[in-house]
């Protein structure tokens, strides 16, 4: 990586300097600080950098709806975690990220945990650091424990100034 580091990426290399036990422990605490509701279900940080995020979820009956499956509305908070992960690793520092637009389309019941992987290529973080506003869509893949795709995602997330001029 060519470019200086973001605040996101700043602040989780300072994991090195917290003792090795701590680091897990740490990490989660800045990546809650950055998406605040995960902490709600339970979303675990698998694997951060700036051109993937994973993130997992464990099953439990609290995260089930009526019919004992997997709340889609657990599901989409995972997905929308990973992406907007990855795209928090990329934005600059005079920008804010939004969701902009998400669908989410179940295939099948979810058996037992997810895990959510989201990618940005080189050629999109690049063109993330080079524009002061835009709008991407972010591939990301759901999976369940038995490595069957319950639902298909699409997230896109834009970025905006992070101030905005004064109106006269």
């Amino acid at each position: 990586m060519d470019r200086p580091p973001n605040k996101l990426q700043r602040s989780l290399m300072r994991l090195d300097e917290a003792p090795g036990f701590m680091r897990g422990w740490v990490q989660s605490i800045i990546l809650r600080r950055a998406v605040p509701f995960t902490g709600t279900v339970g979303v675990r940080f698998a694997g951060l950098s700036t051109e993937r995020a994973e993130v997992r979820l464990a099953t439990a009956p609290r995260l089930h709806n009526q019919s004992g499956d997997v709340h889609t509305s657990a599901i989409h908070l995972l997905a929308e975690s990973a992406t907007g992960l990855v795209i928090g690793m990329n934005v600059r520092d005079d920008c804010t990220p939004v969701l902009k637009r998400a669908s989410l389309q179940v295939l099948q019941r979810a058996k037992g945990g997810l895990k959510a992987v989201a990618v940005l290529t080189p050629e999109q973080a690049a063109w993330m650091q080079a524009n002061e506003q835009g709008e991407m869509s972010v591939s990301v893949t759901v999976t369940d424990d038995t490595g069957a795709e319950p639902v298909q995602c699409e997230f896109v997330w834009a970025w905006v100034p992070a101030s905005r001029p004064k109106k006269n």
